[in-house]
């Protein structure tokens, strides 16, 4: 995960194995976590709308901040990107 120390401080997108997505102010990493602040832990199961649309509306709309703090174990993580860089054509 050394490389996601690189986007402390930048608003990510980190997709989970589970029908999950996190989206918020990556603030620090380490072997067994990640940690956001302002982030959306949004459950794919309670919307229609996929992860690409949601991700994608996140970026047009803003994050949808429902937890001040959360730790997402890296164990879970597929992939992590700064919201910036979510292609939305």
């Amino acid at each position: 995960m050394k490389a996601v120390e690189n986007y402390i401080g930048a608003i990510v997108v980190v997709d989970l194995s589970s029908p999950f997505v996190c989206i918020g102010t990556l603030t620090d990493v380490s072997d067994k976590v990640l940690v956001l602040s302002d982030a959306d832990l949004h459950d794919l199961r309670d919307t229609p709308t996929n992860r690409e649309n949601y991700v994608a509306d996140s970026k047009f709309s803003g994050v949808k901040k429902n937890r001040t703090r959360v730790l997402v174990m890296v164990r879970e993580v597929v992939a992590v990107s700064r919201l910036d860089d979510v292609v939305d054509e």
